[in-house]
């Protein structure tokens, strides 16, 4: 079969991406053992900067400044390594309904103490009416 740039393959004759879908999980973890060895490789060298610079300036001041901006990079480095891409919009959501959800300050569905209503006047022998005073 003949390769041909109509076919969905480039000049090299390696196939042509064609899908928005996302890459394998193989590659996205690939891409975070890439990320987090990186980061990590930066340590050993701080550290031997570090030496170098004491054996230098005999000036520890200098050596501890370099370990202390080393110190984050394996926290940082296993941050961005268990990061994963962004959720798309129509990724279906874990908690979808408010009421499963556990509130942190949860309230009661209606008040405990509510206002009392004011009765209505019941008809009876008490009932009488008021005439301003007039005798």
């Amino acid at each position: 079969m003949k390769r041909d740039s109509d076919l969905g393959f480039d000049d090299n004759g390696r196939p042509v991406l064609i899908t928005a879908a996302e890459p394998s999980y193989e590659e996205q973890h690939r891409a975070r053992v890439r990320k987090y060895m990186t980061l990590m490789s930066f340590r050993v060298p701080a550290l031997i900067l570090a030496a170098l610079a004491y054996g230098a300036w005999h000036n520890g001041l200098i050596s501890l400044a370099i370990i202390a901006l080393s110190l984050p990079l394996p926290w940082m480095a296993v941050l961005i390594a268990n990061d994963r891409p962004p959720r798309r919009r129509d990724e279906p959501r874990r908690f979808d309904d408010d009421r499963h959800r556990t509130q942190l300050f949860p309230r009661a569905e209606r008040r405990a103490i509510e206002a009392a209503e004011e009765p209505a006047p019941q008809p009876g022998p008490r009932a009488f009416k008021y005439d301003g005073g007039s005798d």
